[in-house]
């Protein structure tokens, strides 16, 4: 029998919390759910997860700072913020920090198992395939989450992890914005898009220390990693 995956839940609603709980747990996830930040993080310290949903507005420790401080001990687990605020800077500020997806509520407990599904299939994919990726002169790590050029090491988040692998992927090739939104992310809303161009930006920087190396923007169309 295939062992349950560990979900840690972190929401101060109680009925949510419940509802949200019950309904994993009969799908057969293993869920622990903490009413405030604080015993969210203590919890995550003590244990080992999958994946971790994560409210916003949560008493003594909010929820991006709990994210922050996960990201800390673990640079991969998948994490899913809830939140009942849908606006704009609130989602960017999500995924700069290092989460997988936004969930704004309300939302159907369908739309939420499929999305968690996606995440833990992603991860259990993404371990099968350890080996270093070359672009150019870098050595592209990307389970470790870190490019390297000369033995000298940059660190990366798992957004820009993953986009930097898809990008290998299809290297010299251009991807559609709404190709790459939905491939990585699952939908290509304005939020995600946004999202997107600042992890391109950043990915650009890491690699300039390689003239032979770029990631192109085609205005209105897409994006390719040019190497030559």
């Amino acid at each position: 029998m295939m062992e349950s995956k560990k979900i840690l839940l972190v929401e101060d609603d109680k009925n949510l919390g419940f509802v949200i709980k019950d309904n994993l747990s009969v799908n057969g996830y293993e869920v622990t759910l903490c009413e405030d930040g604080l015993s969210g993080l203590e919890i995550f310290e003590a244990e080992v997860f999958d994946l971790c949903i994560l409210d916003i507005m949560l008493p003594y420790l909010d929820g991006f700072n709990l994210a922050k401080s996960i990201r800390k001990c673990d640079k991969e687990i998948p994490i899913l913020f809830l939140s009942a605020k849908s606006l704009q800077e609130d989602k960017i500020e999500g995924f700069k920090i290092g989460a997988d997806d936004y969930i704004t509520k309300p939302f159907s407990m369908e739309e939420l198992l499929l999305r968690i599904e996606v995440f833990l299939k992603r991860t259990k994919k993404e371990q099968e395939s350890n080996e270093p990726i070359s672009i150019g002169k870098f050595s592209f790590h990307p389970q470790e989450l870190f490019i390297e050029l000369e033995g000298e090491k940059k660190g990366l988040t798992r957004k820009e992890s993953d986009l930097l692998r898809y990008l290998c992927k299809h290297k010299n090739v251009v991807r559609k914005r709404e190709e790459i939104l939905i491939d990585l992310w699952g939908d290509d809303d304005y939020f995600k898009g946004r999202s997107l161009d600042v992890f391109i930006s950043k990915l650009r920087k890491y690699l300039k220390e390689d003239d032979h190396v770029d990631i192109i923007n085609f205005h209105g169309v897409g994006f390719k990693l040019d190497v030559k």
